[in-house]
């Protein structure tokens, strides 16, 4: 009976351990989930001080009105490079080789129109311009005699003339007086075209003396001087050391830019469309401009078509062959609200525009989020540049290291 006893205690489930475990169990729990909310906790710590978000100024967009047709907003149609050229441009030689005297300008310097820029070794010329001369005067003394001649020999062939009919002189005797006479005419004709000859020679000579002093073919600045005293010009090339120019003028008033347009977007531009130029070398100076001419052809090479666009307002600064960027505008009126109402635009700094993507676009600040939004540029002025569509006014713009901006990325606002 014992035995079974003894056997019945050891298969009994001993429920004391159970309790002790249920009693702790809540206080587990609640260890475990503390220490999870640390742990967590400790994880958002490292990644916000890990990641701040990208360093950021704020740039707030400013509402701007402009009448109707004002091209102060109005939109960029397209944007085209180019250089700019000089309408009139001249490389000034001489018509004949000849040796260079003296030279009487430098680079930079203002000529106006016939004034000398250099003068050439005269002798040869000077010498033949002095024989055409002599010769001139020999034939004019010849001329006179010739006519001296003539009016001596006509009275005596009239008197024949009346002698002849009254049959007192024989009919041999008057024809040996009219060759005579006939044989003075056509001397004294011989003698008027020599002189007419001797004065074109004196005409090709005196010129060719006038060639020896160049000239500015019009009023403009010296680009170019090639040539120097002793040196030897020719209005081409002759090989040797034998220069083709004295130097480069061009007329500043004719400069315009040349720009390629493609021929995919040739459409948007036409005669007369109102533009602004920006040179390279100052980028934020806006000129204003316009289409003079679209060439009617294209370039199979390149599949462009040249556009030349002129400058309403001239400058100095303007040079020949500085690249420059032309933003050809829509026309006066276009964007405007309907019934003509004043068209609203907002006005942001130029650094707070990405332009390094296909198109324009702002970083709009939403807290410590940024949001990449595509804007449609208007004209830059010397307020900033104009936004047309894509923020409203007051909207909060990140001004920062672009590259590093992403839409939906954080960025760190800093005062």
């Amino acid at each position: 009976m014992d035995q079974k006893t003894t056997l019945l205690e050891q298969l009994r489930i001993d429920r004391s351990s159970d309790h002790q475990t249920d009693s702790r169990a809540p206080w587990l729990l609640w260890g475990a989930g503390a220490l999870l909310l640390v742990l967590l906790a400790a994880a958002g710590w490292w990644f916000f001080l890990r990641n701040p978000g990208v360093p950021v100024h704020v740039a707030v967009a400013k509402e701007i009105a402009a009448a109707p047709g004002s091209t102060a907003v109005s939109a960029s149609a397209l944007d085209a490079s180019g250089y700019v050229v000089a309408r009139r441009e001249a490389t000034v030689s001489a018509k004949t080789i000849a040796r260079v005297l003296e030279v009487l300008i430098e680079e930079g310097q203002k000529v106006s129109e016939n004034q000398v820029v250099a003068r050439l070794d005269d002798s040869n010329t000077r010498a033949a311009l002095e024989q055409a001369r002599a010769q001139l005067a020999q034939s004019e003394a010849s001329l006179q005699a010739a006519t001296i001649a003539l009016k001596d020999a006509e009275p005596i062939f009239r008197r024949n003339e009346q002698q002849v009919a009254a049959k007192v002189i024989s009919a041999q005797e008057f024809d040996n007086s009219k060759a005579v006479y006939e044989a003075t005419q056509a001397d004294f004709a011989v003698k008027q075209r020599a002189v007419e000859v001797a004065r074109s020679i004196l005409t090709v000579a005196q010129r060719q003396q006038d060639d020896m002093t160049v000239r500015a073919p019009f009023a403009g600045v010296v680009t170019d001087k090639a040539a120097q005293q002793g040196e030897i010009v020719s209005p081409s090339t002759a090989g040797g050391f034998t220069r083709t120019g004295i130097c480069t003028i061009v007329d500043m008033d004719s400069l315009e830019v040349d720009v390629d347009v493609s021929e995919n977007f040739i459409n948007r531009v036409r005669p007369g469309q109102p533009s602004t130029v920006r040179l390279n070398a100052y980028p934020d100076w806006e000129i204003p401009a316009e289409v003079l001419a679209v060439i009617p052809t294209a370039d199979r090479s390149k599949a462009t078509v040249k556009v030349r666009v002129g400058f309403k307002q001239k400058d100095p600064r303007i040079l020949p062959e500085m690249g420059a960027r032309v933003s050809f505008l829509t026309a006066p009126g276009e964007g405007t609200a309907k019934g003509g109402a004043v068209a609203q635009a907002t006005m942001l700094p130029p650094e707070a525009i990405d332009t390094s993507g296909d198109s324009p676009a702002v970083y709009v600040i939403d807290g410590s989020i940024v949001e990449k939004r595509s804007v449609r540029l208007g004209a830059k002025t010397s307020e900033g540049q104009t936004v047309l569509s894509g923020i409203g006014p007051g909207a909060r713009v990140a001004v920062g290291d672009f590259t590093k901006l992403s839409d939906n990325g954080r960025v760190a606002i800093q005062e």
